[in-house]
Order: C-alpha cells, then sequence, then structure tokens
C-alpha cells in the first residue's frame, strides 16, 4: 500500500527525473545489436547492468564512496561496489585501445574532478562508430560528498566538449525543464525545513502545499528547458 507521500508523489509526477532518465536508459541500452562489448564507467551498484543482459557487460568504479563520505551533503548510508569488474580511475582504464562498442557513463561526471580527462578514455576505449551514451545533472544537490565536484552540464557543455573529440552528436535530449524542477524542489522543501531545524518548519507544508497546487493546476505546459532541466541525455558516436 502506498504512503501518503509516495502517493503524491505517483499522482504529482515529481519523480520525473529518475523516471525519465531510467525510461530513457532502457530504450537506449535496449536499442544497441547483442553481443556488443559495453563497459559501464562509473558503474557504482550496477543498476544498469539488468539493462545490459544481451551485452558483454563490463562495469568500472573506483570504489572510493563506502556510504558515508565526509557526512556532508546527501549520503546513502551504505554503497556496496564489491562486484565491479575493473577497479581503477576512471580516467586510466587498464583495458586495450577500441577494445568497447558502447561506452555507458549515466550520473558520474559531477563526481570527476576533471570530467574532460574522462572523455579522452573513453575515446581511447572505444571502437571506430562507437557509441558514448552520456547523462549527468544540469543541477543537483551535494551528494557522495566528499567525490561531488561539478554540476551545471548545459548541453554546450556537450556540444563543445564532445566535438572537439572526434564525436558526433547524435541524439541530445533534456530530462524535465525549469518547471518539473521547481515542481521537485516545491515537494523536497518540508524534508529540508526539519533537516536544517528550521523554527518555522510548519510553514513548509503550508508553503510546500499551495505550491503543488499550482503545478496541479498548470499540467505539463510552457516547456522551460532552455532555461533549466533535470540533466541531458546523450548518445555520440566516435568518429
Amino acid at each position: 500500500m502506498l504512503s501518503i507521500k509516495s502517493y503524491l508523489k505517483k499522482i504529482l509526477d515529481v519523480d520525473e527525473n529518475e523516471e525519465n532518465r531510467n525510461r530513457w536508459l532502457r530504450e537506449t541500452l535496449g536499442a544497441i545489436p547483442a553481443g556488443l562489448r559495453i563497459l559501464d564507467a562509473g558503474a557504482g551498484e550496477l543498476r544498469n547492468k539488468s539493462l545490459c543482459t544481451h551485452l558483454i557487460y563490463v562495469s568500472q568504479d573506483a570504489c572510493q564512496y563506502e556510504g558515508t563520505g565526509d557526512a556532508q551533503g546527501l549520503q546513502t548510508g551504505t554503497w556496496d561496489t564489491s562486484r565491479i569488474d575493473l577497479v581503477c580511475d576512471i580516467v586510466d582504464i587498464s583495458e586495450p585501445s577500441a577494445s568497447f562498442d558502447v561506452i555507458l557513463c549515466s550520473e558520474v561526471l559531477e563526481h570527476l574532478p576533471d570530467a574532460m580527462r574522462a572523455l579522452d578514455e573513453f575515446r581511447r576505449l572505444l571502437k571506430p562508430s562507437g557509441q558514448l551514451i552520456l547523462t549527468a545533472p544540469f543541477a543537483s544537490f551535494v551528494h557522495f560528498a566528499p567525490y561531488h565536484y561539478a554540476t551545471g552540464f548545459s548541453r554546450y557543455w556537450y556540444e563543445y566538449h564532445l566535438p572537439i573529440r572526434d564525436f558526433e552528436i547524435q541524439e541530445l535530449t533534456p530530462n524535465g525543464d525549469w518547471f518539473a524542477y521547481v515542481k521537485q524542489e516545491m515537494f523536497r522543501l518540508p524534508g529540508m525545513a526539519h533537516r536544517y531545524g528550521d523554527w518555522c518548519w510548519p510553514l513548509s507544508y503550508l508553503t510546500a502545499g499551495i505550491g503543488l497546487i499550482y503545478f496541479i493546476l498548470r499540467g505539463k505546459n510552457h516547456v522551460s528547458d532552455d532555461v533549466a532541466c533535470f540533466g541531458w541525455h546523450c548518445i555520440a558516436i566516435k568518429n
């Protein structure tokens, strides 16, 4: 039975960020011909492995994060990377050049001190005409700290850094828009008020309630992804 919070999230479509990304990954990975070799870079707890059962799946992760980090920002509490195949730095992966048909790197770039070096490594590892699948947040809370180095991966980041590395962008799709992002944060307001001990926390429920009524009434009109979104979904081909 759904809790009241879960029911509200469902009818308000508050989980749009994760649901959209999971749907896109499922469709994108499912369209890859069977038998190709794929690297899941920064695979963490292997959440995308089940989408790659038709592929030769290889996972990589630095395996530094264990769930508590430095106790700042948002932490998971536990984090199990014991099943990772390649334990190494993402910018120095111990595989020969041109050894993968596909590289997946989903929600990882914000955890890299130098994401551009990872793109260089992906280019080395991909075969000619190999496919690079990327997702990263345009705006995100600090999470997995201290391994959180950046946010703001806009469409222009992809359009600049991929072509100069001989990648041709085939798809660049926004996940949500500004209104969807604000709706998500409005739903989080009471929890954040409690977390940081606001003396007026009861008002946060009233504020969130009024705000969410607005989002129910407006529907999904007026796409505003030119201003902000949850992140971008990208497919690029190595020339």
